[in-house]
């Protein structure tokens, strides 16, 4: 490019494979944070076997069903939807690493990788010498990341640690569900699933800083730390005041008015998150009139007048339907949606375009799976591996010279 006259590159196709092609994943986890952990790397091109227990017929997951596949002869396969969910791109080694022969596979398979996850309790490798301090004496490079409930250290490392545990320990379920109510947790397994997202990150810094120096090293993350640290404004408002924040259902603790409303046929999601906005809505309410009122004029005056603002909205929001709150809201360009259900979710253009559900070949036959939302320019995430039944991989890949390069 001629730097006295400087011209955009033009924009280059795709590639053909991920931006991890050519990192080699040992995945030792099993039920949803380190599955999600390595799926996440899987689609970002990088190689993952899955270890498997064949005493217990896999991944816990296996036989958290139903739904299971059903395949071509008309029996249940291993291939549980929880299971599924969080193992593509991956294949599956059926190994019993309680005995000589299936640790020294281990250890071979750790020598020619880039990476190691692990979700057993702190200590409960040593025993077969697969801990980090015994794998890393001859493999200074390799990056281990171990997942766990409660961490490495700590008076609670000792305890197993599972989804729901964590988001009571960690404090969401405090913060989640009606005032009157129940705590109550989120309707999926958002910790695990948060905990594999940070492992995520933490493996590829962590591979960065190998590229650079050479260097490996242990991340050690427990399941209720990332609990914790995405409890992002409350939980710093905590922090800062020492008042404990009060569970407001729906609604939020710092926008009013920002929840879910009912309307003549349905409910509605408003979420009216500045003081022009408001002055919007009201137009369309036909309540200009509040916008000026000095107890809804700013966000601030809307918190402190809450309830005498829902009195007004209630019964104003029941004069309409659910389609035209939310045309009128778009019109006036105020966050305005529906609450879905998943047959209008995946029926939608939306998710059409945005390839948000997709089909793959399973050894049982044809799968439905839910997307990856990560959309490269240059190095597309890819769908290589079908969730794979348990060990399916055994035969190709244990007794090859490479095993990763078969994989």
């Amino acid at each position: 490019m001629d730097a006295s006259n400087p011209q955009p590159d033009a924009p280059r196709s795709p590639l053909s494979h991920g931006a991890l092609k050519g990192v080699k994943v040992l995945d030792l986890s099993r039920i949803l944070a380190g599955p999600t952990c390595t799926q996440l790397l899987g689609d970002l091109g990088a190689t993952v076997i899955k270890v498997e227990n064949p005493k217990t017929g896999g991944d816990d997951t296996r036989q958290w069903g139903p739904p299971y596949v059903i395949d071509a002869a008309g029996e249940q396969s291993d291939l549980s939807a929880y299971f599924m969910a969080a193992n593509r791109n991956k294949r599956s080694v059926a190994v019993d690493i309680t005995t000589a022969e299936g640790q020294a596979v281990i250890h071979r398979l750790a020598a020619q990788a880039d990476i190691l996850v692990e979700n057993f309790k702190p200590g409960g490798l040593a025993k077969y010498g697969l801990d980090y301090a015994s794998i890393t004496k001859d493999l200074p490079g390799l990056i281990y990341c171990s997942i766990s409930g409660y961490g490495q250290t700590g008076p609670n490392s000792h305890k197993p640690g599972y989804d729901l545990m964590a988001q009571g320990y960690g404090g969401l379920m405090s913060l989640t569900g009606d005032p009157d109510g129940q705590p109550v947790k989120a309707g999926v397994g958002i910790a695990d699933v948060m905990c594999g997202m940070y492992a995520t990150i933490g493996i590829l810094a962590a591979l960065h800083h190998r590229d650079t120096t050479g260097e490996g090293q242990q991340i050690d993350l427990a399941l209720v730390d990332a609990q914790i640290a995405w409890l992002i404004n409350e939980g710093v408002g905590y922090l800062n005041t020492g008042s404990l924040p009060q569970r407001r259902g729906n609604e939020h603790p710092s926008i009013v008015p920002y929840g879910l409303y009912e309307t003549s046929d349905a409910h509605v999601i408003l979420a009216v998150g500045n003081d022009s906005q408001f002055r919007r809505f009201m137009e369309f309410l036909g309540l200009e009139g509040l916008a000026e009122d000095p107890r809804f004029a700013t966000n601030p005056a809307r918190l402190q007048h809450r309830g005498a603002l829902n009195d007004i909205l209630i019964p104003a929001l029941k004069r309409f339907s659910m389609d035209a709150v939310i045309a009128g809201m778009e019109a006036r360009k105020v966050p305005a949606g529906p609450v879905q259900t998943l047959d209008r979710v995946f029926a939608s253009d939306q998710v059409a375009a945005r390839d948000m559900a997709i089909e793959m070949q399973s050894g049982a036959g044809p799968v439905q799976l839910l997307g990856n939302p990560l959309n490269f320019s240059r190095t597309p995430v890819t769908y290589r591996h079908a969730p794979p039944q348990c060990g399916e991989a055994s035969a190709d890949l244990l007794d090859a010279p490479d095993p990763f390069a078969k994989a």
